[in-house]
């Protein structure tokens, strides 16, 4: 599937992560053993930011300026609802540019969502979007090599695919970060979270 056709697929799922029946503290805790490795409150990104806006008040509570990023225009527009003073960016990760550098990064549940080839691309990216110190969390598929996925779990038509550890470990260690944490949190299912800190000796 392509980003665009990503995008579709959640713009059908809008109201469903906006509503009550959604599961608000999903990755929540995931999110403050990040946080504990943070020594800054300044700029932060939620990266597949969705409708629910859990992990954007988790960040405005801890004194970060928060921001959201998604690629479907249905979960932006909610999200803008919700949370009228924050910036938002209705854009795809694997195009969009960063405008500044940022303490605090999540990126829960979304990237898994890019094209297979672009993850090494994009998460090089994102960890060079770091501030020295800075942290960056998110999640990724509990695989040893390669891995694309194409299912209905959640209704629509979803994509996933992930690199695989040893190459996320190897691209975290090539951007100048250091893992401090990974966990199937979900086990049996293979779903990982990683969370990552920016070496504050590099730029």
């Amino acid at each position: 599937m392509s980003p665009e056709e990503i995008a579709k697929s959640y713009d059908s799922l809008a109201e469903h992560w906006n509503g009550d029946q959604f599961p608000r503290e999903n990755g929540i805790d995931q999110h403050r053993r990040a946080l504990g490795f943070s020594d800054h409150c300044g700029n932060a990104l939620d990266i597949g930011c969705g409708s629910s806006g859990r992990i954007l008040d988790l960040l405005l509570h801890h004194g970060f300026n928060a921001e959201g990023l998604d690629i479907s225009n249905g979960m932006i527009e909610l999200a803008m609802h919700r949370h009228p003073q924050i910036t938002f960016y209705h854009a795809d990760i694997c195009q969009w540019e960063f405008p500044k550098k940022y303490d605090f990064i999540s990126a829960w549940d979304s990237i898994w969502h890019i094209p297979l080839q672009q993850h090494d691309r994009v998460l090089r990216k994102i960890l060079a979007a770091l501030s020295p110190g800075g942290v960056c969390i998110f999640t990724t598929g509990g695989v040893d090599e390669p891995s694309e996925t194409l299912d209905a779990a959640m209704g629509p038509p979803m994509y996933h695919s992930a690199p695989g550890i040893p190459a996320i470990l190897e691209i975290i260690a090539k951007s100048g970060s250091a893992c401090r944490h990974l966990e199937y949190d979900q086990w049996p299912d293979l779903h990982v979270y990683v969370i990552v800190q920016k070496l504050d000796n590099t730029e």
